[in-house]
């Protein structure tokens, strides 16, 4: 393992720390997330392989570490930005701004003055006032319009909190124009691990019917992220399944009525699906006892130093505990963090089995656990630490540049 320097304008909880003995399992610090950049590039390469037609757009926000932005920017990959800390990072990385876009439609006049003074010049929107904030900050800017997705299906959805109807979209289109924007594209997030490829097909609908109401094509059709990667919690769609289903939504709607050809460019937004399955999140057994009957193992890591997304147990990790073998005797557990939350308790309801002779010291591995975990780690909670990253190099690390 290799360590890096800490990145300098993204979280920073988003550290690095070096291995003491060059073993994989045992270093100084406990917890960590051990980031494998041969997988990101695998997942890029896999990612390409399904959608080669669609420009992917790396949600920052799923690792902002500076390595794997500047191996995705290296690669000729896009970046979907939501803040201008991830500007900064994104431009240290090498991403050029012709390959930055503006994904959060929530912006303060200031981080629309940092995007154009970087040269970014697409943005995403969904509100009448945020058009027109675009309109004075970013004369000619792109606009892409999102509109609201049924995300049935996700493990994280967004819950109303993003897009419009098709009939609001095509209104904030001609007000883009009427105001000296380009109405670019139209967009849409099917929500986060997204397990139902039909999702898509909704969206590309409610598209089609934006851009019927419209008037006239647009250039853009962003289909989002929420590419799922493999958990627990049950089986998911592969990115071949999902791209099926995009292409023959697209087929389905080449025409539209009043339109003619609609045929956009495509922008896809994976975030998990390109750093998910790089990461192992390692922890150490702090406690294991008995409450009420049940078998309680505390570890040094909850839902506050990068497992957020235990949050209603929504998405379950796989386990691994390699100081036991495997099939070794196993019973259910409740997991818990070691915070002094009434709230830090991963997993209660579900299911989960470790080893029965799991002991104070002993290492519990999450895995697939590269998204969504450092950028989500809280800055001292409790006094604790913050997440600290460990890379690992190996000599696949770096994508052949796609066009």
């Amino acid at each position: 393992m290799e360590a890096v320097g800490a990145p300098r304008s993204v979280p920073t909880h988003v550290r690095d720390v070096a291995a003491t003995d060059g073993a994989p399992d045992r270093v100084a610090t406990s917890p960590r997330l051990e980031l494998d950049l041969a997988v990101v590039t695998r997942s890029y390469r896999a990612f390409r392989d399904a959608l080669p037609d669609a420009e992917p757009a790396y949600a920052v926000k799923a690792n902002p570490h500076p390595d794997v932005l500047a191996l995705l920017a290296a690669a000729g990959a896009s970046a979907d930005l939501a803040s201008v800390g991830e500007l900064d990072a994104c431009l240290r990385a090498g991403f050029p701004p012709a390959r930055l876009s503006w994904g959060n439609p929530v912006k303060k006049a200031a981080d629309v003055r940092a995007a154009v003074a970087a040269g970014v010049h697409r943005f995403t929107t969904d509100a009448a006032a945020d058009v027109d904030l675009l309109a004075r900050l970013a004369p000619g800017a792109a606009v892409t319009v999102r509109l609201g997705a049924d995300d049935t299906g996700s493990a994280t959805p967004f819950a109303g909190k993003f897009g419009v109807t098709p009939d609001e979209a095509a209104a904030l289109l001609a007000r883009a124009r009427d105001a000296g924007l380009r109405p670019h594209g139209l967009g849409f997030h099917p929500g986060s691990q997204q397990t139902d490829p039909d999702a898509w097909r909704r969206g590309i609908a409610a598209a089609a019917r934006a851009v019927e109401r419209f008037g006239a094509p647009v250039a853009e059709l962003d289909l989002g992220g929420g590419f799922p990667t493999v958990h627990a919690s049950g089986p998911v769609p592969d990115l071949s399944t999902c791209a099926r289903a995009i292409r023959g939504a697209l087929a389905a709607h080449a025409e539209v009525p009043g339109v003619g050809t609609w045929r956009p460019a495509l922008v896809a937004e994976p975030g998990r699906a390109l750093v998910a399955e790089a990461g192992v999140l390692v922890s150490e057994v702090v406690l294991v006892t008995a409450r009420a009957g049940r078998r309680w193992v505390y570890l040094d890591v909850g839902r506050y130093q990068g497992l957020a997304e235990t949050e209603g147990e929504m998405i379950v990790y796989r386990l691994r505990t390699p100081g036991h073998p495997p099939g070794a005797a196993s019973g259910p557990v409740v997991l818990a963090g070691p915070t002094c939350d009434g709230d830090d308790v991963l997993y209660r309801d579900t299911e989960v089995r470790l080893p029965l002779d799991l002991a104070p010291g002993d290492v519990v591995e999450f895995l697939g656990a590269g998204a969504y975990t450092s950028s989500y780690a809280s800055v001292g909670f409790n006094g604790l630490p913050p997440l600290p990253t460990v890379i690992r190099r190996t000599p696949d690390d770096t994508p052949e540049e796609t066009d």
